[in-house]
């Protein structure tokens, strides 16, 4: 039986985020507790912990995100933050991927339903975007990403396709880019976006720090939504010897939080403790 939201009078959001009564649960938020959100987003997560009385210290790398009364946010990547930092909490939470904020921001070019310029930074101050990547990258590189982050098995024909048509002229938009792409949409906007923020390995130097950044029994939980997160994931949880892992499996959306959020479908969440 997961923490009862409706019936904690304390928690007060607008945005409820993916899992909440879930996290707050395996966080085991106490009053006067000391956590960290590395991926703060619209701050649903941060703030339903800072109203149960938890200290919270969050990250963002995207600049345009605001701080939350109450709320220490730092704009950094979270392993950046982790690796200039010898604080440690009693919880910790990475919710991973695109931020509900920067997916319904049509200008961001993370939606491929939405026309706008071939973007995909969560950072608007790093020069790597998607433009540069269809426009720039050879054939190879670009069927690698496809498959390796977007587990596209006709990569290398999307790749060809892409360097047909950029030789004439590039590539500016994301609709283009979905017309030209031809039924398969998703999986390279996945991949786009991966490797324009390193995800994955932003996600591996998280992994390998946050243990050191744990008190004594205090818990780490992330939040993935797709295979590839969930696996790195699961095989550092279950091969860290600074973790005891708490969730045999992955915790899913109920069928009451898929009703109301779609986007919870795919999130997948497990959880570490320190050991003691």
């Amino acid at each position: 039986m997961w923490y009862n939201l409706a019936m904690d009078e304390n928690i007060h959001i607008p945005h409820i985020p993916v899992l909440l009564a879930e996290t707050l649960e395996l966080l085991c938020v106490k009053q006067g507790g000391s956590y960290f959100d590395g991926t703060f987003g619209n701050g649903g997560h941060s703030r339903a912990i800072a109203q149960l009385g938890g200290i919270v210290t969050a990250a963002d790398r995207d600049p345009n995100v605001s701080a939350s009364e109450g709320i220490t946010l730092i704009h950094s990547s979270f392993a950046e933050f982790l690796a200039n930092s010898d604080t440690k909490y009693d919880g910790m939470l990475f919710d991973l991927g695109v931020s509900s904020m920067q997916l319904d921001n049509g200008e961001r070019g993370f939606s491929f339903s939405k026309d706008a310029p071939l973007d995909m930074r969560m950072d608007t101050t790093q020069s790597l975007s998607a433009y540069e990547i269809v426009n720039t990258w050879e054939a190879p590189e670009l069927a690698r990403i496809f498959y390796s982050y977007g587990e596209e098995r006709y990569g290398r024909q999307i790749a060809q396709r892409i360097c047909e048509r950029r030789a004439y002229k590039p590539i500016e938009t994301t609709i283009e880019l979905t017309e030209l792409i031809k039924g398969h949409p998703k999986r390279v906007f996945q991949a786009l976006r991966i490797a324009v923020n390193d995800e994955l390995g932003e996600l591996e130097r998280m992994l390998s720090l946050a243990p050191e950044r744990l008190k004594q029994g205090g818990r780490l939980v992330v939040i993935s939504f797709h295979s590839l997160e969930d696996r790195l994931v699961k095989y550092a949880f279950r091969d860290d010897e600074r973790l005891n892992v708490i969730t045999k499996h992955t915790v899913t959306a109920s069928e009451h939080e898929l009703a109301n959020n779609p986007r919870s479908a795919s999130a997948k969440l497990r959880a570490a403790g320190a050991r003691t």
